[in-house]
This record gives structure tokens, sequence and C-alpha cells, in this order.
């Protein structure tokens, strides 16, 4: 599934990397299906999540304080037990 996860990085690698001017997204407790089409790195400031991938019954959890890299291309069910406050950033697509 490729998604790794940083529990409560430092506030230095936070500033440095700038999460905080980063977008934010939020959402209520429920199951979501995502496509992720670029990767995405984001900081959770609230709320918990397991992350299954299309087809899977394994998961992934994280949640306040967690820094995940999703990569490109994942299809998955965010199911959101904790209401969800993020900062969120794609890379840059690349060209061809």
């Amino acid at each position: 599934m490729n998604i790794t996860i940083e529990h409560n990085p430092s506030t230095i690698k936070l500033s440095e990397l700038g999460v905080m001017s980063w977008p934010k997204w939020s959402c209520q407790p429920g199951k979501y299906a995502l496509v992720f089409e670029e990767r995405e790195t984001c900081y959770l400031v609230k709320g918990k999540v397991k992350v299954y991938p299309k087809g899977s019954s394994e998961f992934v959890e994280f949640g306040a304080g967690d820094l995940a890299t999703i990569p490109k291309g994942l299809s998955c069910t965010w199911d959101v037990s904790l209401f969800i406050d993020k900062h969120y950033k794609f890379d840059p697509p690349t060209s061809l």
C-alpha cells in the first residue's frame, strides 16, 4: 500500500515543510471512496481514519498529530471515525 506515517513530527520539521501554509480539508465521520491522482502529503490536526486500499481488508490507521504520505494512484476507502481536519499538499504533476 505504501502509505507512510510519521507519528508526531517535530515542530521544526513541520515548519520546514511549511505545513501550516498548505490548504486545509475537513470531513465528518463516515466512509469515503477516494482516488489519489497525485501523491499527497497531509498532516492531521484533528481526527482519526482507517485507510483501506480497494479490494483489501487490510488498513493503515493514522490520526491527529500524524504526517502521512499517500502514493499516487491509490484507490481506497477512508473510514473516518473522528472529524478530520488536515493540511495537505499534492506533488506537482511531472511533465513528459
